[in-house]
């Protein structure tokens, strides 16, 4: 099963974006449905996706899980927890099937350590113990906070995000680029060839610069620890979902035909355990 690992959705009606904060996200400053993706999906073969929280807010991952339960292809949901709650333990049950893991916008935290505060950590040991995986939204300046922690909760799936958010507007590697060896060192984390297009110029970028960092993440990881991810509708304030996927293609044109089937289905099938069917999920 092809499966896009990252996308998503939101209703600025019903549900407020606060990242929105200027006019640079005017273009994608409108709702946004499965209706929307599905004819991009079905261009590329696309049967499963994972949808991603983009609020802080348990309202908005009721309202994914709401969407995954229902016709189409959403397998997973990655929603939004409070790790700092002490009664974290109660929230998988109360949110209901389908929620495969948590994200919290850990780029926006003033504390780049904020990962590794005693109370943070808990609360990854609590969805360890959940069966959770964890996404990290995280830039260059949280990388070494992501490592300690992937690092004190070896028993917790970890995935980042964006892979890292490299720094390519700049041409810039380092020190993304050491960080991003180390973290991939740890045999619970793996990573999204996903966002690489909206960390470049937006207005002028072409894929040959971007595929140095995308084999990177490639080599470092490995494919069996490669997870492709569209980022739409935010890859839109740069590119088109077919320029993500074609970008995706061409990184990975030198691995074998089992390498790219890792990449583009099968890591995200094992690490967020969506590869059964709709129907057989939520009879379990």
């Amino acid at each position: 099963m092809r499966i896009d690992a990252h996308h998503h959705l939101w209703n600025l009606g019903r549900r407020p974006q606060p990242w929105m904060d200027g006019p640079w996200a005017d273009p994608i400053r409108r709702d946004f449905t499965l209706p929307d993706l599905a004819p991009q999906l079905a261009a590329h073969g696309i049967e499963g996706t994972v949808l991603v929280q983009s609020s802080s807010s348990y309202e908005e991952t009721a309202e994914l899980l709401a969407v995954a339960a229902g016709e189409g292809p959403v397998r997973g949901v990655v929603g939004w927890a409070d790790l700092t709650d002490p009664a974290l333990g109660e929230v998988p049950a109360a949110l209901g099937p389908g929620l495969v893991g948590i994200r919290h916008q850990v780029q926006d935290e003033p504390d780049p350590d904020w990962l590794t505060r005693p109370d943070v950590l808990r609360g990854l040991r609590t969805l360890a113990a959940a069966g959770l995986v964890y996404d990290l939204l995280v830039t260059p300046r949280e990388l070494p906070a992501a490592l300690a922690a992937a690092r004190a909760v070896p028993e917790l799936s970890f995935v980042l995000d964006h892979a890292g958010k490299p720094p390519v507007a700049r041409g810039a590697r380092l020190p993304w680029a050491d960080h991003l060896t180390a973290i991939a060192r740890l045999p619970n984390v793996s990573c999204k060839l996903s966002g690489l297009v909206t960390e470049a110029d937006w207005t002028t970028w072409r894929p040959e610069p971007l595929l140095p960092y995308a084999r990177h993440v490639l080599d470092a990881f490995g494919p069996g620890r490669v997870l492709f991810g569209s980022d739409w509708p935010v890859c839109t304030l740069a590119a088109r979902y077919d320029d993500v996927v074609a970008l995706a293609e061409s990184a990975t044109g030198h691995l074998t035909a089992a390498e790219r089937a890792a990449v583009f289905g099968g890591t995200a099938a094992r690490v967020y355990g969506i590869g059964r069917p709709k129907a057989r999920q939520r009879a379990e």
